[in-house]
């Protein structure tokens, strides 16, 4: 990717790691963590670097540097946040002693490289969600934090409303019984014959302004293709669409309320319904069902043609649990009326990028508990893919537990 070897990386990787790991014990400049940026794109400015900017004095952070493929995304993102030093290369940044965490918001393909060499050098993590690509990818970073005991926090910013460790407790207690199904959706609608577009100024110059090659990674090769680079999530080679992209959110809250981890099987069904003749590979439509081992059934619906939402809701044997805008209810089931009564939860937190950074800043500096750990993003990959390969396939996956890989049943 640039001139910067494999031994150069590792030697001042290794320089990094000194640094991180003694932050905590660190108080000069007044406890300011520097922030590096990799992935310049539209997530990262309207989802992270604004946000950030509004809380970077409250929260004594400072952009140290950013990175980007795309010179024109860096040279904006520089100029957004003041940072003094811009990269092409990731594994320059990392080796930047002056970094103290990264963001990592790039396409899904890379999160594992650069989540994993992102810790290799020393760096505590905020990663975009999905975690990774799949779940091989997902083990390995896993074993990395846990060798290298940086603080990695997977951006399913939802988990810093704490409705889903609160609904835990009822479950816990057997409050609403045995849960058997959950049911949620992320749903969308527009008037774009296209459903999953991005609107850029900047004009992409490959070998001008742009790094193709970098771009593509270790995905599968192809010419330099507009579509590919501007909405990449429509294709197999770096994303999986609506089960990455939004079920990932969704999954991962009832993971959090139910306390699960891998699911035993899956089924999935969808297709190219409202734009049969669209650019890219991934559905506009798609459910999927995933069995878990705790005798329990999860169901996630979506559609980028109509946006009428599902009731989010957990269904106990004896009540029901309803997540709302506001919190949650649960509600008893007729025949446990004078056993179980109505609780209303009003929520504390929200589905905000600054507020899953705080937790992360917390973490580093205190040890706080993340939100979004390492382990739920591997779950919520397993439950992503296990869908994306039942629907590809054709047929139900299923889980080997012993060797933490996806089977065909």
């Amino acid at each position: 990717m640039s001139s910067l070897s494999r031994r150069d990386f590792v030697a001042l990787s290794s320089a990094a790691t000194l640094t991180a790991k003694s932050y905590s014990q660190v108080t000069g400049a007044n406890n300011r963590l520097k922030v590096g940026i990799i992935g310049c794109g539209g997530m990262a400015t309207e989802g992270h670097m604004k946000p950030l900017i509004k809380v970077r004095e409250e929260q004594n952070i400072e952009f140290a540097a950013v990175c980007d493929i795309f010179d024109p995304r860096a040279d904006r993102a520089a100029q957004l946040t003041g940072a003094q030093k811009k990269y092409r290369d990731y594994r320059q940044l990392l080796a930047d002693k002056d970094v103290d965490y990264v963001l990592i918001a790039t396409p899904e393909h890379w999160h594992a490289q650069m989540s994993i060499d992102a810790a290799e050098a020393g760096k505590h993590i905020y990663c975009e969600k999905p975690m990774t690509y799949n779940v091989q990818e997902a083990r390995k970073v896993v074993d990395t934090i846990n060798r290298t005991k940086v603080k990695m926090q997977v951006g399913v910013q939802g988990m810093s409303d704490d409705s889903y460790e609160t609904a835990n407790k009822y479950v816990k207690d057997g409050t609403i019984g045995k849960v058997v199904l959950a049911q949620i959706d992320y749903s969308r609608n527009s008037k774009e014959s296209d459903f999953m577009y991005t609107r850029e100024d900047f004009k992409a110059e490959p070998g001008v302004n742009l790094d193709w090659n970098a771009w593509q990674g270790n995905a599968k090769k192809h010419a330099f293709d507009e579509n590919r680079f501007r909405h990449w999530r429509r294709y197999w080679d770096y994303s999986s669409g609506i089960a990455s992209d939004l079920f990932i959110h969704r999954v991962t809250r009832i993971i959090k309320s139910c306390g699960l981890t891998f699911p035993q099987r899956g089924v999935s069904l969808g297709g190219k319904y409202a734009w049969p003749d669209a650019l890219g590979e991934v559905p506009d439509t798609m459910n999927m069902l995933l069995e878990y081992p705790e005798g329990m059934m999860v169901q996630l619906v979506s559609s980028m043609a109509n946006s009428t939402p599902v009731e989010h809701m957990l269904r106990g044997h004896k009540a029901t649990l309803i997540f709302n805008r506001e919190g949650f209810v649960i509600r008893p089931e007729g025949p446990f009326r004078d056993e179980v009564k109505e609780i209303t939860h009003k929520k504390s937190g929200a589905e905000s990028t600054a507020l899953h950074h705080k937790n992360l800043q917390d973490a580093i500096r205190n040890n706080a508990p993340l939100k979004c750990d390492c382990n739920l993003g591997y779950y919520g990959v397993a439950a992503s893919q296990m869908g994306v390969e039942a629907y590809k396939k054709q047929r139900y996956i299923g889980w080997d537990k012993s060797k933490e890989k996806l089977v065909k049943l």
